[in-house]
């Protein structure tokens, strides 16, 4: 009897855990969707549907990239928090998946918990610019100019959560003063209005800024990453400007709902650091002042421990601003 019974309970189990073994085995099937939680022809957007071209090619399934924009990016990474963990609906989000946890005070998921890690995209230096008839002419001259006029410097930024607005605070943070925030509805918007002379500066990634800054349409002042840029070889870094604490990267991972098996979070971190390697997203990426994440940095291990440890780094500096988000 006995015996019966322990055999039936284990024929259950191995039926029950049949499909999810062929669905794993044969992954993918169908086409997989990327949400991006911000709008169309932004920054992580432009980063994403490069990646998704060289993935669909490995994976030999289409990816089609759905722009889920709107607060701040949680409502984008809300929705897959919640979606079918099978595989095929990812999250490809910036640093604001880690910032959110601070900046907003009821997120509708756990953002430690709410995701299986696949890997590291990118890190996008960030660049410092202001309308091209901005009346100082350097870093310093920015600083200094900022102090003195602090309640007139208007500082444009796509929206709380964004990329802009991170890097907004963490420059009033390094020059121990706070400016008039301008907050719009998508980096477009931001810089249409910087671009005619609306807003005074911006703080934004070198995949939206590059071509403004080469046509001169904008003034630079400096870029956020320890080194120059190939691409921008006479703008100088934050810490040449006298603004060392002001490093910063916009760094991108790729995500899927909890619960999602083992064995697809693996293959698409396999076929991530595929994509990562092929060169059109070498040259693209170049092209926009940044370079894909390397094979060790696109795997979930690492995006787990970026997203935890900066966490920590933003939770300071988004206390003291004392700028959240319900």
């Amino acid at each position: 009897m006995m015996k019966t019974l322990f055999a039936g309970l284990a024929a259950a189990a191995a039926f029950s855990l049949a499909p999810l073994a062929a669905t794993a085995a044969d992954y993918p099937e169908r086409t997989i969707t990327i949400v991006v939680p911000f709008s169309a022809g932004g920054p992580t957007d432009t980063v994403t549907r490069l990646v998704a071209e060289a993935m669909s090619k490995d994976l030999g399934q289409q990816i089609v990239v759905e722009n889920v924009g709107g607060a701040g990016g949680t409502l984008g990474a809300a929705q897959v928090a919640n979606a079918e963990p099978d595989g095929y609906t990812l999250l490809l989000h910036h640093i604001g998946m880690a910032t959110s946890a601070t900046l907003y005070r009821k997120l509708p998921y756990d953002t430690l918990n709410a995701f299986e890690y696949i890997g590291l995209v990118t890190e996008v230096p960030m660049t410092l610019v202001a309308r091209k008839d901005f009346e100082p002419s350097d870093l310093q001259g920015l600083i200094d100019y900022a102090k003195t006029n602090a309640d007139k410097v208007t500082v444009a930024n796509a929206g709380i959560g964004a990329a802009s607005h991170l890097c907004g605070m963490l420059f009033m943070t390094a020059i121990e003063t706070s400016l008039v925030t301008v907050p719009y509805k998508g980096t477009g918007p931001a810089m249409t209005d910087l671009l005619g002379g609306q807003v005074d500066i911006m703080c934004d990634q070198t995949t939206n800024t590059t071509k403004h800054i080469q046509a001169g349409t904008i003034k630079a002042y400096a870029v956020t990453s320890p080194e120059r840029l190939d691409v921008l070889p006479d703008l100088p870094t934050v810490a040449e400007g006298g603004l060392p604490n002001m490093e910063v990267g916009i760094w991108h991972g790729l995500y899927a709902p909890k619960g999602t098996p083992q064995e697809i979070t693996e293959r698409l971190s396999k076929s991530l650091q595929l994509a990562l390697k092929h060169p059109n997203v070498v040259a693209r990426f170049a092209e926009l002042g940044t370079e894909p994440s390397p094979e060790a940095d696109a795997t979930p291990a690492a995006l787990k421990n970026k997203v935890e440890s900066e966490i920590a780094r933003w939770k300071p500096i988004i206390d003291a601003a004392g700028q959240y988000a319900d």
